[in-house]
């Protein structure tokens, strides 16, 4: 692929996702129109609208793919991993913010792949129990979606934050609370 269409097809990825995440109707005429590229640019790569929502869903697993290898959850120490993880997650969810497990249902390959990431990350959680992290009285589920509000709270609401110093303050507010004790 020359430089440029891989430029535009990054950019058309990048808006669809973001466009996706503010309307889930949004139409590839809207999305090419905001990506700066001619419509027919994004129709001959993509035939349909599915084809470009399934392009979209795999670039971000793939991104957080990465994220999952560079923190090594399985085997990293669990306080370097849960940073790692949320320092490599906020910029994923900044840049592919399209709400997957919502949307994806209408793709099954890629909400299978997002189940087993999720159940990956469930993983990780359980060995942070285990390992004394995190508390053990309280459901791995309950876990998982605080540090889930947390991650998301940290990539959309204080955008202003670079990544590592959300990560800072994710993995300060999951360990230690916000009460002042």
């Amino acid at each position: 692929m020359r430089a440029d269409a891989a430029r535009n097809l990054d950019l058309v990825l990048k808006t669809g996702a973001r466009l996706l995440a503010e309307d889930p109707a949004t139409s590839m005429s809207a999305i090419a129109s905001t990506a700066g590229v001619d419509r027919r640019t994004v129709y001959r790569r993509f035939a349909t609208r599915e084809a470009l929502l399934s392009a979209v869903y795999t670039a971000k697993l793939d991104a957080v793919d990465r994220v999952f290898e560079q923190a090594r959850l399985e085997d990293a120490p669990v306080p370097v991993a849960l940073h790692r993880y949320v320092e490599g997650i906020v910029p994923v969810s900044r840049q592919w913010p399209v709400d997957m497990h919502r949307m994806m249902r209408g793709d099954p390959t890629a909400y299978a792949r997002a189940r087993e990431q999720s159940r990956r990350l469930d993983r990780f959680v359980e060995r942070a129990v285990r390992n004394g992290l995190f508390r053990s009285d309280l459901p791995v589920e309950w876990i998982r979606a605080v540090l889930d509000q947390v991650v998301a709270t940290a990539a959309h609401r204080f955008t202003d934050l670079a990544p590592p110093e959300a990560a800072d303050r994710v993995v300060e507010t999951l360990l230690r609370g916000v009460g002042s004790h």
